[in-house]
């Protein structure tokens, strides 16, 4: 009890801050926004993916944030803020089912200025305090593996908190390339960073930060590089179509221990993006990635993801991601796929979303000892329905309240380990937003 306490007082401590943040803005920095970069204004904890952008402004498809564009004789400096909380209560059904409280979180901050008429210059940080508000055996989710709690011992079923407190800290160097289609190239380099393959990450993407459980195909392909160490990379936009490579070191970060690792570059990574309309987007990608993990000499990774935004009415959006994941030697194993449909029509204060998975693990990434061919994965799947409602909201920031169902469908040789095919429920509260300031 002391300890949910404990957690309890520093998310408090952490919201008052992210609260406190926007009354630092000057109200009269805002007129030029209003009319040359409407999109970027306060925005609560859902981003719109397709907005209307203003002359200065530029979709940053990676982070799903709007970016300012850098026009001859309007010199800016910008600082946007954008972050959530989830605050949940977890609880699982079956012999590996556990109860428990868990705060993953996410705050970005980023701040920039032209340095001419094309160039525009951006510091991002990415914090979290996942380490101090995540149990130490992880956050509850049943299936869900990857990286060592601090004992050495494997999560399994459970989520490993993210590398605290600093996920990412990335420069990048943005010049505009032609005002017409905002053609536009980025350099940027980051210590700790997101390596340019894989889907948009699922706390980036509008149908992914809804939901408080990150998704099962999180280490087979799909998200595991959006925490990379020692990124070098360029994302070239030319009109509809961008094409962004990186090197970064491939070894997967500890998400135990406070550190900020600088490692040799020994990884590469390829990712095509075509906008096809401000409704539907396509992205492939493939990196090669050296060391990943102690005793591995390498391995691949694949991924493809569509993205579609389709109005209903007048209030009402419906939105959905597919992905496709997909790693080699890994885990003992040749290939792993991952398949993932996420769904969310939102309107006005509320929102329904759902999460369909369809993936492969083996029996000793569950642990599951006892079975034949314990290096062999086999086709697990989870059926995810939620609910989200916005209780409170003032200055671009919001709090929702939410439930969310999960059902696990397992193989027969899985079933006695979790007494069959076992239910979730989450409880929850999600507290941030979005705001962004003329300087």
């Amino acid at each position: 009890m002391e300890k949910i306490k404990f957690k309890i007082g520093v998310f408090a401590l952490g919201a008052m801050l992210v609260i406190g943040g926007p009354v630092l803005a000057d109200e009269s920095s805002n007129n030029m926004m209003d009319t040359m970069m409407p999109s970027m204004k306060e925005g609560g904890i859902f981003l719109n993916p397709s907005p209307v952008l203003g002359q200065m402004e530029i979709m940053d498809v990676d982070m799903q944030m709007v970016m300012p564009f850098a026009q001859p004789h309007m010199p800016m400096t910008m600082l946007m803020l954008h972050g959530y909380s989830f605050f949940e209560t977890v609880a699982e059904e079956g012999n590996r089912g556990r109860a428990d409280f868990s705060a993953p979180n996410m705050f970005m901050a980023d701040l920039g200025t032209t340095l001419d008429d094309h160039q525009y210059l951006n510091l991002d940080v990415m914090l979290t305090s996942d380490l101090w508000t995540v149990p130490p055996t992880g956050t509850p989710e049943l299936l869900q593996i990857g990286e060592n709690q601090a004992n050495g011992q494997p999560f399994i079923d459970a989520q490993h908190p993210h590398s605290s407190p600093l996920m990412g800290l990335t420069l990048s160097d943005t010049f505009s390339l032609a005002d017409e289609d905002k053609s536009a190239l980025k350099l940027f380099a980051a210590p700790r960073g997101e390596s340019t393959d894989g889907p948009i990450s699922y706390m980036h993407r509008i149908t992914g930060m809804v939901n408080p459980d990150t998704p099962l195909g999180h280490h087979i392909g799909q998200d595991v590089g959006h925490i990379s160490s020692t990124v070098l990379g360029e994302s070239l936009k030319l009109g509809s179509f961008h094409i962004e490579s990186s090197v970064f070191n491939g070894s997967e970060p500890n998400p135990t221990q406070v550190d900020l690792p600088i490692g040799p570059i020994n990884s590469v990574a390829v990712r095509a993006i075509e906008e096809f309309s401000p409704q539907v987007m396509f992205m492939a990608s493939y990196a090669w990635v050296g060391t990943p993990e102690p005793g591995i000499a390498n391995d691949q990774r694949y991924s493809a993801s569509l993205y579609t935004h389709i109005p209903l009415n007048d209030s009402m959006t419906f939105h959905n991601t597919l992905v496709y994941g997909g790693i080699t030697n890994i885990d003992n194993v040749s290939s792993l796929n991952s398949f993932l449909d996420e769904l969310l029509i939102q309107s006005g204060v509320a929102s329904v979303f759902a999460r369909i998975e369809v993936l492969q693990r083996t029996p000793n990434e569950l642990g599951i000892s006892g079975l034949p061919n314990g290096d062999t994965g086999q086709w697990v799947n989870a059926f995810t329905l939620g609910y989200s409602h916005q209780v409170a909201a003032w200055d671009g920031w919001e709090l929702r309240a939410g439930l969310s169902i999960t059902n696990d469908q397992l193989p027969a040789d899985y079933q006695p380990t979790y007494s069959g095919n076992p239910f979730s429920y989450k409880f929850f509260f999600q507290l941030g937003g979005t705001q962004a300031y003329q300087l």
